[in-house]
């Protein structure tokens, strides 16, 4: 396991560069910033993924962890209570302390790259583009023109190579598909395969 999430961590570096690089062509910074991404519904679906961010939080003091996973809990019930009202949930991160992540390092692919404008292909051929966050939109109106996009393709297919070599074999079963929120992730516990 140890040399998959290394393998999960260079990957991260290499978001973190491309993410980096077209923040900066299309002048987009956090700096001021009166949104939070951290309140953004993200829906997380890979087992390495998910086990690499518990090993984060499993590195954190007990009592820290005991903290998170409780703000966990407050966050599936409020995003539940949200879904039942027809609304999409509007809740902090579970590790979100004083506008920062606590976990870092161990954060997932989408809290890397979500942001600027970007554009992931689909194997059948099909183009989805994202706006990025309302930041970015606002700069990409502003410019009336041509806009740098960060193609999610390459991470995403690196990603899969990586989730297919965590999984192994396992894969082949019936492993129930993850399509979890990470306050999900945290209340159900480490990945059971």
């Amino acid at each position: 396991m140890t040399h998959v999430f290394a393998r999960l961590a260079d990957l991260y570096q290499h978001m973190e560069t491309a993410y980096a690089d077209a923040a900066a062509r299309l002048g987009l910074t956090c700096e001021g910033c009166t949104d939070n991404c951290c309140t953004s519904y993200f829906q997380h679906h890979t087992y390495v993924e998910w086990a690499y961010f518990w090993q984060g939080l499993m590195e954190l003091p007990e009592d820290a962890r005991q903290r998170y996973l409780g703000r966990a809990r407050r966050a599936v019930a409020e995003a539940q209570t949200a879904r039942m009202h027809g609304k999409r949930p509007e809740v902090m991160c579970p590790v979100n302390d004083g506008g920062r992540c606590s976990l870092y390092t161990h954060r997932l692919m989408i809290c890397r790259l979500h942001g600027v404008p970007n554009v992931l292909r689909r194997p059948d051929g099909r183009v989805l583009s994202f706006p990025g966050c309302w930041r970015s939109q606002e700069i990409c109106t502003a410019a009336k023109g041509d806009v740098p996009l960060l193609d999610r393709t390459p991470f995403y297919l690196r990603l899969i190579e990586i989730e297919r070599t965590f999984l192994g074999a396992r894969r082949f079963g019936k492993l129930p598909k993850v399509d979890l929120t990470l306050a999900e992730m945290m209340v159900q516990g480490p990945p059971e395969m």
